[in-house]
């Protein structure tokens, strides 16, 4: 027997130790069980095992040393599961190994430096786990490795410098994929070789500093690049323009700054491919940089390769949609997004914007934006969130927006709106928080009624007479004057029966206790004459 596939059923309980003196099996393949246990250390029994696929089988433990026994091993894939302790160094012995997955477990400690020795590695995936300490320089000595994904541990490269290796970017012509997003790297990005080959990397939430490197335009093939929630600093990089591919760029929360013009010097469209851009939450000022990203204009025109296939089905990248942060797994043909927002973009927004017609998200929020909403956003009909809060804006909402019938987030919050809300399609199921903030609106959702006609504006300027009238004398003021009446009546009463003073004040009082004391003896009378 050289194969066993049991993958995807409802097995449980102990991996049989007996399989693992099956000394001539070649692949193990039982991945989306319900094992519970440990791996044991018989595992290295299976001398002939080629491919050793235990993925997400519910397995807990540390990972058997022994397990760098199985010479002849091409692929060991161990993720998803609830493994825990130190990585084995003894996985460096594994010279035929192509592919190595631990990801989503709870492992911890340094990454073994043994494996810079595995020349013939592809595939490194150690993310989400508890990993620390140095990321082994001499795997930028791996030069058939293209994919490297380290995403989410606490990885930083010396208690010195915690800096990504230098040779990182020598590695770049073999290297696809580089994902070190999640960890405390610090310092600045290393530059990139001519000839780079990479076409995805993220090194998000990390403590990077510095500019980016300009070296990244010898990443032709760049597919998306995501350095947000650094500390990068710097002007917007213009000359990304020259990367023909790149359809994912994403920049923000870091320290960038100054005006950005998105205008080709050459006859293209700048960003030919551009699908996401975000660079929210920096320094951004001058207009909105909304240009003709030819993407968003027509979805039809656009390049693909095998490199193109396989990034979009293995993005991994975060993103804010619809006011929710969000891990972006895949790139759909269809999604295109720009967020703008939290920085100081000034002035208006043009009418051009309705040239993006395939855009579905969009976010301007947070700047410092004035005019009135153009109503060419109507020309955008595959827009399903649109976020203008707290700007400048002014002016009615154009009826036109009602023609957004894949509308299901709206947020123009915090701006100087008038006029009447919009009520048909969409707009029908929108509630008071896309509004608030916009005294001069008016209509539902919000409980301000709008003036229609003549009768009604004086009927409105008798109600706010009213209401006027009403806020001089509130409670506040009642309380006041039963409180002063209270303490001069007192004071008064005091004064009348100390002094006997004014004369007609006492007579006026003794007169009515007299007349209260007569009526209770005349009621009182007839009762006796009965007894």
């Amino acid at each position: 027997m050289k194969t066993i596939v049991l993958s995807h059923n409802t097995l449980d309980g102990l991996l049989p130790p007996s399989i693992f003196n099956l000394t001539s099996l070649e692949n193990l393949i039982l991945e989306g069980n319900k094992f519970s246990g440990a791996l044991p250390s018989e595992i290295q029994n299976m001398k002939e095992m080629k491919a050793l696929y235990l993925r997400n089988i519910s397995c807990t433990g540390p990972i058997p040393p022994t397990i760098g026994n199985l010479s002849k091993l091409m692929l060991l894939d161990l993720s998803y599961n609830n493994l825990s302790g130190p990585i084995p160094s003894t996985i460096g012995n594994l010279a035929n190994l192509q592919h190595l997955k631990l990801a989503s477990n709870t492992l911890s400690g340094p990454i073994p430096s043994t494996f810079g020795n595995l020349s013939n590695l592809f595939t490194l995936d150690l993310s989400w786990n508890k990993l620390n300490g140095v990321l082994p320089s001499n795997i930028g000595n791996l030069s058939s490795l293209t994919s490297l994904h380290v995403t989410s541990n606490k990885l930083n490269d010396n208690s010195l410098s915690k800096t990504i290796p230098r040779c990182f970017g020598n590695m770049d012509k073999s290297l696809v994929i580089l994902h070190l997003n999640g960890n405390q790297f610090s310092g600045p990005i290393p530059t990139f070789s001519k000839g780079c080959s990479l076409t995805s990397i993220n090194l998000s939430g990390n403590k990077l500093q510095g500019e980016l490197p300009e070296s990244l335009i010898n990443c032709k093939s760049l597919l998306g690049i995501d350095v947000g929630n650094n500390r990068i600093h710097g002007e917007f990089p213009y000359w990304m323009e020259a990367l023909p591919q790149i359809r994912v760029l994403i920049l923000r929360s870091n320290k960038f700054d100054g005006n950005i013009s998105l205008t080709s010097s050459g006859p293209d469209l700048p960003f030919h491919d551009l699908q996401v851009l975000d660079i929210s939450h920096n320094a951004f000022a001058g207009a909105l940089p909304i240009k003709n990203f030819k993407a968003m204009i027509n979805m039809t025109d656009k390049s693909y390769t095998l490199e193109t296939y396989a990034f979009t089905r293995y993005v991994r990248m975060r993103i804010t949609l619809k006011g929710q942060d969000q891990l972006l797994q895949r790139l759909l043909d269809a999604f295109t997004m720009i967020d703008l927002s939290s920085n100081k973009f000034s002035g208006s927004i043009a009418q051009s914007i309705g040239n993006l017609k395939y855009l579905k998200y969009l976010n301007l929020s947070h700047n410092n934006l004035i005019g009135n909403i153009p109503s060419s956003l109507a020309n955008m009909s595959e827009l399903e969130s649109l976020d203008l809060s707290s700007n400048n804006l002014d002016g009615v909402i154009p009826s036109e927006l009602t023609r957004l019938t894949f509308l299901t987030k709206l947020n123009l919050s915090m701006n100087n709106l008038v006029g009447l809300i919009p009520r048909s399609n969409q707009f029908s199921t929108f509630e008071n928080d896309s509004y608030v903030g916009n005294l001069g609106l008016c209509g539902v959702p919000l409980t301000r009624k709008c003036k229609s006609g003549p009768k009604e504006e004086l009927e409105d300027e008798e109600e706010e007479e009213d209401g006027y009238f009403i806020d001089g004398f509130g409670w506040k003021s009642v309380v006041m004057g039963y409180g002063c009446g209270l303490i001069v009546g007192i004071g008064t009463g005091c004064c009348v029966f100390r002094y006997g003073k004014p004369r007609w004040l006492v007579e006026f009082f003794s007169s009515v206790g007299y007349d209260k004391k007569r009526k209770r003896r005349n009621r009182a009378t007839p009762t006796q004459r009965r007894s």
